[in-house]
């Protein structure tokens, strides 16, 4: 019996002992989790060095004052050795002397003039005469016909004469026959010849001394553009002559007419 209460308080002691917790155990657990925290900053801090740290680089210095060993191999070039060639010295030039005697000559005596015998002028040689009968001068004419651009005095057409210059006579002028053309000039004609788009007729015609309106041409696509052309030019009325050199003289003139056919 005593031995069964014995036993009895023993497990009553071990209960109670697990039940109660041990100071012991509690600071083994916080010193734990505290090496755990130190390790961790430790191994911070040890990153951090590693990232800081510089290294150092071990630079090679080359020693100067190794000697240079050349391994370039040069081809000697052949020597030619010219051998100068000794000229003979020249001979010594003898020097002629030459005497001349001179004979005294009286002071009455007459020297002759030979200058005619040395100095001779040639001979001219003519060729078969020319007779000048025979030569034959061209007249230049003098109505030559002078463009309107350079004569000194254009024509002055009726109704230009209020002008004094003679850009404004030649202004005054085209416009007349300008406006002359534009009047007279049939425009049905090139849709009669069956012509369309745009025509050119260009127009030369010449003032004469008189101051009428002579050689007419006219170039064109269809000759009857031609003849209309010329039949209104023809209309053109009397004018000034052209003056050169206070002269009257034929002037040229040229007159461009365009026509534009519509269909």
């Amino acid at each position: 019996m005593n031995f069964f209460k014995k036993n009895h308080k023993l497990v009553d002691q071990n209960e109670k002992s697990e039940k109660k917790p041990h100071k012991h155990d509690a600071n083994l657990q916080k010193n734990t989790m505290l090496y755990f925290q130190v390790g961790l900053i430790l191994c911070l801090l040890t990153s951090y060095e590693l990232l800081e740290l510089q290294f150092k680089t071990s630079k090679t210095s080359i020693n100067d004052d190794l000697a240079y060993e050349d391994t370039t191999s040069f081809i000697e070039s052949p020597t030619f050795k010219i051998e100068q060639v000794k000229e003979p010295d020249p001979e010594p030039v003898q020097k002629k002397i030459i005497t001349s005697v001179i004979k005294e000559v009286p002071d009455d005596t007459t020297i002759k003039d030979n200058l005619n015998d040395i100095i001779t002028e040639p001979e001219p040689t003519l060729e078969p005469g020319i007779d000048p009968g025979d030569i034959f001068i061209e007249d230049i004419p003098e109505d030559i016909p002078v463009p309107v651009n350079f004569v000194q005095n254009v024509p002055i057409y009726p109704g230009c004469e209020r002008h004094s210059s003679n850009d404004k006579r030649k202004k005054c002028m085209s416009d007349k026959i300008t406006k002359l053309v534009s009047k007279k000039f049939n425009n049905e004609i090139a849709g009669e010849l069956g012509l369309n788009g745009k025509q050119r007729i260009q127009v030369q015609f010449k003032i004469d001394k008189s101051g009428n309106v002579t050689d007419i041409k006219a170039r064109a696509a269809h000759p009857g553009l031609e003849r209309e052309a010329i039949k209104v030019v023809n209309k053109i009325p009397h004018m000034i002559p052209g003056k050169q050199n206070d002269k009257n003289v034929g002037v040229i003139y040229n007159l461009p007419i365009t026509l534009q056919v519509q269909n």
